[in-house]
């Protein structure tokens, strides 16, 4: 199993780290240096490799920095991101993989997009990278794409397995489990879901990974099919919800002003 550590930044960010059984490492959207270059020395490993999930700034905005960190220590790491990005060396699309030295499986890209247009997720065995697209109990704003884009991407994530772990780039879930229990009242897993999710929390630890199958079972986002969830977005609204595009841009729109 891959050895895949956290590191906080900003208020609430998670940058993902895979360590490498050659003394590399592998980060996920680090859009702060400071903590990345921290974690590196404490652990005395090197830059291999960053992902890049998307352009915002708090996902790639320690890059320039790190770079230079690198080159000064004699090191040097590619960058695989979105064609569109600027940071990108090796540039990803739907399909592509990517080998990387000391992962025993090549990292599968996916496009995702909602979020963004040019959001991309990785998956590396049963770990899930995959942004701001998917949250624990959430998905993320529709700030370029619309509904019907956010829909496929969320469809695409849903149809890994179920044992898959959730690694997204914030700690949300709190946040979103209140949303989703405003949706979904009488959700048992959704409930139980809540008190794991406290637990952790209360002992200052992440609420993340996830899995998939926890997601498809408590995630309103991921069961816009489900009729508890269409009836009450349908009763918020104030209109009839004909399908799930439309239950989810409407979902959306509730959280957006949850």
């Amino acid at each position: 199993m891959l050895n895949i550590r956290p590191i906080p930044a900003f208020a609430d960010n998670y940058i993902w780290m895979i360590e490498l059984p050659d003394g590399g490492a592998v980060v996920v959207d680090p859009g702060e240096a400071g903590p990345v270059i921290n974690t590196l020395q404490r652990l005395n490993l090197s830059l291999t490799a960053v992902l890049l999930t998307h352009h915002h700034g708090d996902h790639n905005g320690g890059i320039s920095e790190l770079r230079d960190w690198a080159r000064a220590n004699g090191q040097d790491f590619t960058v695989y991101g979105a064609v569109t990005s600027l940071y990108s060396d090796i540039p990803c699309r739907d399909g592509d993989t990517v080998e990387i030295s000391g992962l025993s499986s090549p990292i599968r890209v996916l496009s995702v997009p909602g979020h963004t247009l040019d959001h991309l997720a990785f998956v590396v065995d049963n770990a899930l990278f995959c942004g701001d697209t998917l949250f624990s109990g959430g998905c993320g704003r529709l700030f370029e794409g619309d509904a019907s884009q956010l829909y496929d991407s969320l469809a695409k994530l849903s149809a890994l397995s179920d044992d898959t772990r959730v690694y997204c780039a914030h700690e949300y879930t709190l946040s979103n489990l209140r949303f989703a229990l405003a949706v979904e009242p009488h959700n048992q897993c959704l409930h139980d879901y809540v008190e794991q999710i406290k637990g952790l929390r209360e002992a200052n630890q992440p609420s993340l990974p996830s899995t998939l199958g926890t997601e498809k079972a408590i995630n309103p986002f991921l069961r816009v099919n489900q009729a508890a969830v269409k009836t009450a977005v349908a009763q918020h609204a104030g209109q009839k919800v004909a399908d799930e595009v439309t239950c989810l841009a409407l979902l959306r729109r509730w959280k957006d002003n949850f």
